[in-house]
């Protein structure tokens, strides 16, 4: 056991036991949030795509997941008993639009991110009774929903529509949020971020990305995920191909900044990557190659009265019929300059392999790249929610910790890496803990993050293949009253669920 876990447990016995006043008959029990361990699986059926996202509610103890496997569809999981979960039914979601992409639950509603048949036209949020499954409302939002969620209050919930454009590039809707008040008969506010429009030079020097053909600021930000800080009162928003994170206002229901998010020096000690699949080997090491954090899930959570923010640094290209960014670094021109060793450089042991952006890079326009930026990060970080500043990032830990667990995908080291997707916070006996799902790697990384500058590697666990939801369930809404860390697998329809140990 983690000695100093073990350290934080006995310190909360002790201090417990020097107490005299109020004596309880039971002393309290104590998780331990580094040894998770898988207690209850279910496989849902049709295979591929049967497994995204996930939510639950416990008042009825049950576990809604998205299920795009043929029809689209929501599972409904009753989770009475977490080690033997067992399929109740599902809700035919073909009715409402093209697929279900995400769901939220709470205080008897579960909300839907449904995308419209046609991508590019506005999609909906779909209300139901937890209880029935019937229809409470369906609400038009922006284009493509692709994730919803509820404010810690209840009051709101938010949409993050994505806007992608069709294939040939003719139609580029805009990326916007929608912001749904429950209390005023779910009415609704969609935000878009053309008040931004004339900022796209500033904001560009600082790392955020415009790079769609034709496009406005307003139309080449896609909003990917929402969190929400635990005062309800200002949200997060990925914008994962634009490298950044916008801030939502939810008293004035106003996009009130956009944080770009820099770039990550791959040559810098401690931030080592693999880079290539074809050298027979899984060798970390620096490379004169930047990062672009590309965030898909965000959580957030609050020390000492600061707001901070996770980021899972996926990364994401543009590939379109009209346009594709990616390139592999051997099918570039390099300048010999910067880069006097370009024909080592670009064999596919080395760089060669590794795919990186066409639209960064070239500073003159010249066709010759003084500059490799590559997608995601390979990693996590956390920010600073007020500033945007980035206090911690993990580096290379997570995939030195992968190699250590014999998990580490070399087939996916020229493209990127573990692709780190999803990330859930909660509170453990006084800690806060994050999971980062790895979604190459078929894992979560668990992290305590109580001091925000200086995270704690506390454990890797097995999940089934491509983790795409990750969801925590606190003690005090388990089923068993223990704390539980659910995973959903997009490529084969796992669900697992693992439960904490005690000190």
């Amino acid at each position: 056991m983690n000695q100093k876990l073990t350290a934080i447990g006995m310190g909360l016995l002790l201090g417990f036991s020097a107490c005299t006043d109020d004596l309880p008959t039971e002393p309290p029990v104590f998780e331990n949030p580094g040894s998770f361990s898988e207690i209850g699986e279910i496989t849902l059926s049709g295979g591929e795509g049967a497994a995204e996202i996930s939510t639950y509610d416990h008042k009825t103890k049950r576990l809604f997941i998205v299920n795009n496997a043929g029809t689209s569809r929501i599972d409904v999981v009753d989770l009475k008993k977490p080690s033997s979960p067992v399929f109740h039914k599902s809700i035919d979601i073909s009715q409402y639009g093209g697929g279900v992409n995400s769901l939220a639950a709470k205080n008897g509603i579960l909300a839907a991110a449904v995308e419209a048949d046609n991508k590019q036209d506005n999609g909906k949020v779909v209300l139901f009774d937890l209880k029935s499954f019937g229809l409470i409302k369906e609400i038009t939002v922006g284009t493509l929903p692709d994730m919803v969620t509820f404010s810690p209050d209840g009051a709101f919930i938010l949409s993050a529509n994505e806007g992608e454009p069709n294939n040939d590039y003719t139609v580029d809707p805009e990326g916007t949020v929608s912001i749904i008040s429950v209390k005023d008969g779910y009415s609704v506010n969609t935000l878009n971020f053309s008040a931004f429009n004339n900022q796209v030079t500033a904001l560009k020097e600082k790392g955020l990305r415009v790079f769609g053909p034709n496009a406005t600021l307003a139309q080449d930000v896609e909003p990917e995920y929402i969190t929400v800080s635990d005062d309800s009162k200002t949200a997060w928003v990925s914008l994962q191909e634009n490298n950044a994170i916008a801030k939502i206002d939810l008293v004035s229901q106003t996009i009130s900044e956009i944080l770009p998010l820099g770039f990550k020096d791959y040559n810098m000690p401690g931030n080592e990557i693999d880079v290539s699949d074809k050298d027979n080997d899984i060798r970390l090491a620096n490379w004169p190659v930047k990062g672009m954090y590309q965030p898909d899930a965000l959580a957030a959570f609050s020390v000492g009265g600061v707001n901070y923010v996770i980021s899972a640094n996926e990364g994401d290209a543009r590939e379109y019929d009209a346009f594709e960014e990616e390139a592999r670094v051997k099918k570039l021109s390099l300048d010999p300059v910067i880069f006097p060793n370009a024909a080592a450089l670009q064999k596919d042991e080395m760089l060669g392999r590794l795919k990186v952006t066409g639209t960064l890079g070239d500073k003159d326009g010249d066709g010759v790249y003084e500059e490799l930026y590559s997608f995601g990060a390979r990693s996590f970080s956390i920010w600073n929610g007020h500033t945007g500043e980035q206090v911690y990032d993990s580096g290379s830990e997570l995939e030195r910790e992968l190699i250590k667990a014999s998990l580490y995908p070399d087939d996916r080291s020229d493209d990127k890496g573990i692709e780190p997707e999803g990330v859930a916070t909660g509170e453990i006996s006084g800690r806060t803990i994050a999971f980062i799902g790895a979604e190459r790697a078929d894992a979560v990384l668990i992290y305590d993050v109580t001091r925000p500058k200086n995270p704690e590697f506390l454990q890797v666990l097995k999940t089934g293949d491509a983790p795409e939801g990750i969801l925590f369930i606190p003690a005090k809404e388990s089923p068993n009253k223990n704390s539980l860390l659910v995973v959903s697998s997009e490529a084969d329809g796992v669900v697992k669920i693992y439960q904490t140990g005690t000190f």
